[in-house]
């Protein structure tokens, strides 16, 4: 079949890109000649782990090509899948659709043949019935379905999610729509994965109940830790006996300092809205979203206890930026609030992660990037481990600590244990729900 992808952002590329590799002929559309460019150079203008070598193995195959023009892509398309941006609205906190109707309005007017009209995008309850008013209004003429696909990417493991999902979701009105969606995923459904379909509504439901109930149970976790610290207990044991009842299941328990991201922050306020304005208020994830914010400020105050209460004219090393290891997203990110504070309180400080220095640079003004966790810990005051990425799980903890100033250690991850810290010869070591030691001590 032939599909057109709009947008070549997080969600649009690795689409496109993973049909392509179904056999597909993609187009893949995105007004920013800057990106189109780049990818047909081969260029990859997001970090997703084994992307650049599919995208250029399914260009070479003739199945992927990019383009400004979306009459090009549209031309003999079967299917054409929405993929732009649906940023938080300023104001209400409702997700902006102006990007996905102004897409449909285009399609509308550019369409010459029969095509489905696919959201990929994260789309409140009802934007696909909107976006086939916005078609029938810019072309009555036109022979179209609409349909709901909503994504379940994980950013660093996308093409596996992809490729071998938990479940495809798809919404329609009709048969005619639904036919084509099947033949667009018969690879996955000649392997046995889940295809659901469903409604219009129920699918654009499953997306945001789905992500709220993750960050649910990420932010439980996270207030579970707090309160470990104060009765003595370990919230990783807690975490795992947890875990082990298969009604509520190991992911998503880890302790931390808040979820992050493209997606959860994004989704749990649209949901959010979407309950007041059916006079349904969500009431979990509006707390969801409030402790969530707190405990990236109870990571601030953990820091600032390590340095005697005051991070004014300290040194603080910072393992990790981006809202998660094998991405180069920043979006949301703890970071973006711990590392501020830090700096607003006089500290100078430092910061190393694989991939988050391109966009980080511009987020995070002020601070020094460094290419090594060893050159960003030299004579420091005290070291963060802010993202779990893989180069700071297996640190030489007595090397890093010999370089520091002072060797202290905030594990805002749980890598390490008290034991490990204080092997390493580390004067102080907190993490987030287990016990720490020389926190509240003075020098």
């Amino acid at each position: 079949m032939k599909i057109a992808m709009i947008g070549t952002g997080y969600v649009g590329l690795v689409s496109g890109v993973c049909f392509s590799d179904f056999g597909h002929d993609v187009v893949c559309v995105d007004k920013d000649a800057s990106k189109i460019d780049a990818l047909n150079s081969g260029k990859v203008p997001i970090y997703e782990p084994g992307l650049d070598e599919l995208l250029q193995k399914n260009v070479a195959a003739g199945r992927l090509s990019f383009t400004l023009d979306l009459a090009e892509a549209l031309d003999d398309a079967d299917a054409v899948f929405i993929a732009v941006g649906t940023p938080t609205r300023r104001g209400d906190g409702h997700a902006d659709l102006k990007y996905v109707f102004t897409a449909a309005e285009e399609v509308a007017r550019l369409a010459k043949k029969f095509i489905v009209v696919v959201t990929k995008s994260t789309v409140p309850v009802g934007t696909n019935r909107q976006v086939k008013q916005v078609v029938k209004k810019a072309n009555p003429s036109l022979d179209f379905e609409v349909a709901s696909n909503p994504e379940f990417l994980r950013e660093g493991a996308a093409i596996e999610d992809f490729m071998k999902p938990d479940r495809v979701v798809v919404g329609v009105q009709s048969d005619r729509a639904a036919e084509v969606m099947r033949e667009i995923y018969r690879p996955l459904y000649l392997r046995d994965f889940p295809i659901m379909t469903t409604d219009l509504e129920s699918a654009e439901m499953i997306k945001y109940a789905a992500n709220a109930f993750l960050a649910t149970k990420i932010t439980f976790i996270n207030e579970i830790a707090a309160l470990c610290e104060r009765v003595g207990a370990d919230v990783k044991q807690v975490s795992q006996g947890m875990g082990l009842d298969n009604r509520i299941g190991n992911k998503f328990l880890h302790a931390g300092p808040g979820y992050g991201g493209s997606c959860f922050p994004k989704d749990t306020s649209a949901l959010a809205r979407i309950g007041q304005e059916h006079a349904t208020p969500m009431h979990i994830t509006e707390t969801v979203i409030k402790v969530n914010e707190s405990a990236k400020h109870r990571m601030i105050t953990k820091i600032q206890d390590l340095c005697q209460g005051s991070v004014n004219g300290k040194t603080i090393a910072v393992l990790g930026a981006t809202f998660k290891p094998n991405t180069d997203d920043m979006r949301d990110a703890p970071s973006l609030t711990i590392v501020p504070a830090l700096i607003g309180g006089g500290a100078r400080v430092r910061v190393c992660d694989p991939q988050g220095k391109h966009e980080g640079e511009a987020l995070l003004p002020g601070v020094t990037w460094v290419e090594d966790a060893y050159k960003a810990a030299q004579g420091a005051d005290l070291v963060v481990l802010l993202t779990e990425w893989n180069e700071f799980r297996a640190l030489n903890l007595k090397k890093l600590a010999n370089k520091m100033k002072t060797p202290r250690l905030a594990d805002l991850r749980n890598v390490y244990t008290v034991k490990d810290a204080k092997k390493a010869g580390f004067e102080a070591y907190d993490s987030v729900g287990r016990p720490s030691f020389g926190v509240h001590e003075d020098d």
